[in-house]
C-alpha cells in the first residue's frame, strides 16, 4: 500500500472477517459497507448465528477512554432496560477490540425504519425515551468526552474554513456572516449559562440514528456522545414552519417531562445549537477531505458554488436567531 494511502483502504473483506473471527466467530463470507463516513460499518455474516455489525474506529478521532465511556454510557442505558443498541463485550469482557492497528467494535444487527417525526403519537413516545436517556446521561458527568460548545464547534470551525477552504472571492463574505453569527451564538449561550444544565447526551439524535420497529425506537451511534444541553437531542425533531414546530415540541417535552424535567429556557439554544451544527459540519467535511471516501462521497463540497449556498445558509440562520425562541404552550 502506498505511503498516501488512507488507513481506511487496509479494511478489504478479508481484512473485515479476520478482525471478527479473531473475536472467535466464524464468518461467512458476506459483508456489506453500511453508510457510514466518520467511522467504517460494515455488516457480517456469521456461520450458524445473526450477522453483526463491525465498526471500525478512524484512527486518532477518540482515544480508548473516551471511547470506552461512550461503551459504559450504553452499557447503562441497557442495564436500565433502555432499547438502545449497545457494543457486544467479549469473554474478557472488552467491548473495545483492536486488529493490527485498529480500534473496532461489534454490535448486534438491530433492524428498523427511520421515525415519523411528524406523527405526534411517535413524538411522545420519542419523548419518553428521551427524558429516560437524560434521566441517566444526568446521574453523573462524563470525565474524558468533550463538551458540546461554541469553541470547537463554532470558533474552531470558522478559522479552519477561512483559513484552508473559503474562495477568495467569498472570502470577505464568509469573514462578515461567520463573525456575526459566532457573536450571537456567544451571546445567546452565555445569557443564561447559569439556567443551563450540561448533562451526558447522545449529541447527533437525528432520523438516522433512530430505528423504528413494532411501535418503539432504538437508539444506535453513540460515537458523537458528549456533554450538552438536554435541548441538543430535541431540536434535530422539529421540523416546518414555527407553528408545526411548536405542535411537534408540546408533544416531545410531554412524554419527555414523565420522567426527567425539561428546562424551557434551554429553548433560547435552539438556533444557536443549528447554527453550530451548520458551521461544524462544514468543517468535518473539510477536515476529511483527504479521505478518499469523502470527495466521492460528497463531490458538491468546496466548489464555488458550495460556497456561495453556504454563505447563504448562514445569513438565513442569522435571521433565525434573531427571532423570539420556541415557548410551550
Amino acid at each position: 500500500m502506498p505511503d498516501s494511502a488512507h488507513p481506511f483502504q487496509t479494511l478489504t473483506p478479508s481484512f473485515i472477517m479476520d478482525a471478527v473471527e479473531s473475536q472467535g466467530y466464524r464468518c461467512d463470507c458476506r459483508t456489506s459497507a453500511l453508510n457510514s463516513y466518520e467511522n467504517r460499518v460494515y455488516q457480517v455474516g456469521i456461520d450458524e448465528g445473526k450477522p453483526l455489525i463491525a465498526k471500525f474506529y478512524r484512527p486518532a478521532r477518540w482515544s480508548d477512554e473516551q471511547i470506552l465511556e461512550e461503551h459504559q454510557f450504553c452499557f447503562e442505558l441497557a442495564e436500565h432496560e433502555l432499547s438502545v443498541v449497545a457494543p457486544c463485550r467479549n469473554e474478557a469482557g472488552e467491548s473495545l477490540l483492536h486488529y493490527q492497528g485498529f480500534r473496532f467494535a461489534l454490535y448486534p444487527r438491530q433492524g428498523g425504519h427511520a421515525p415519523e417525526f411528524d406523527n405526534t403519537d411517535n413524538l411522545l413516545i420519542l419523548g419518553r425515551m428521551l427524558g429516560r436517556i437524560h434521566s441517566i446521561g444526568a446521574v453523573r458527568p462524563f470525565q474524558h468526552r468533550p463538551t458540546l460548545d461554541s469553541l470547537s464547534f463554532g470558533h474552531e470551525s470558522v478559522q479552519l474554513i477561512s483559513e484552508r477552504f473559503i474562495p477568495d472571492e467569498y472570502r470577505a463574505s464568509y469573514a462578515a456572516v461567520a463573525g456575526q453569527l459566532l457573536q450571537c451564538i456567544d451571546e445567546t449561550v452565555s445569557s443564561g449559562s447559569g439556567q443551563t444544565r450540561y448533562i451526558r447526551a447522545h449529541g447527533d439524535c437525528h432520523a438516522g440514528n433512530i430505528l423504528w420497529r413494532e411501535g418503539a425506537p432504538h437508539f444506535v451511534d453513540f460515537d458523537d456522545a458528549r456533554m450538552a444541553p438536554a435541548v441538543q437531542d430535541l431540536w434535530m425533531m422539529l421540523s416546518g414552519d414555527r407553528p408545526r414546530q411548536l405542535v411537534q415540541l408540546a408533544q416531545l417535552i410531554k412524554g419527555y417531562n414523565e420522567f426527567y424535567d425539561f428546562r424551557p429556557s434551554e429553548l433560547r439554544l435552539v438556533e444557536a445549537l443549528r447554527a453550530l451544527r451548520m458551521l461544524h459540519y462544514s468543517a468535518w467535511l473539510a477536515r476529511r477531505w483527504e479521505d478518499p471516501s469523502f470527495p466521492r462521497t460528497f463531490p458538491w463540497f468546496n466548489t464555488v458554488r458550495y460556497w456561495g449556498e453556504h454563505i447563504l445558509q448562514l445569513r438565513e440562520q442569522l435571521s433565525a436567531l434573531a427571532e423570539p425562541p420556541l415557548e410551550l404552550p
